[in-house]
């Protein structure tokens, strides 16, 4: 248990179970390992959390206000603009899109800037090249991506509700 432990205190991303088997050898449990260290942190106020495919040590949740406090981060949280959020869960959903395929969904174009600050906070990158003629770029969402919305894998992206927008359609047309 003490050399997982030290091998996810020490790293700053998720470490896979793969990684942590070789840690311990081919012998070891690494899944009853990994309870065994959750039952220990019971009560204190990290945990061990599976993300992004690896296992991690978070802080919890309500422990946040108190970090920012102790080590002034003042607002450096990821906050984004309504537009930002919007383009990646469009990205997160539909990927691998292209530019083209973001103004489809959005109605108008998308500027490089508001990808480029997506790209720069790590949380998209470039896929694979579209088929449409001129196979320009696609985006795809980063592990960081998973990590920061403390996902395992994309199947863990909540159930869109198409029905919710065909609805506000239906009352804009309505009242217009």
């Amino acid at each position: 248990m003490g050399r997982i432990e030290a091998v996810l205190f020490a790293s700053a991303s998720p470490v896979s179970r793969e990684e942590l088997a070789r840690v311990v050898g081919q012998g070891a449990s690494v899944e009853m390992l990994i309870v065994d260290i959750q039952a220990e942190l019971t009560g204190r106020p990290y945990e061990l959390a599976e993300v992004a495919a690896g296992w991690m040590f978070r802080t919890k949740t309500q422990f946040a206000n108190a970090i920012k406090v102790a080590a002034d981060l003042g607002d450096q949280s990821l906050a984004f603009t309504e537009m930002e959020m919007g383009v990646l869960c469009a990205i997160a959903y539909h990927q691998p899109i292209d530019r083209a395929g973001l103004k489809d969904i959005f109605g108008k174009d998308v500027s490089r800037d508001l990808l480029a600050r997506l790209r720069f906070k790590d949380l998209i990158a470039s896929g694979p090249r579209s088929p449409r003629p001129g196979a320009p770029h696609t985006f795809v969402t980063t592990e960081s991506f998973l990590t920061t919305f403390d996902l395992q894998n994309l199947r863990d992206l909540p159930e869109l509700d198409l029905t919710a927008g065909n609805a506000d359609e239906e009352t804009r047309t309505a009242q217009v």
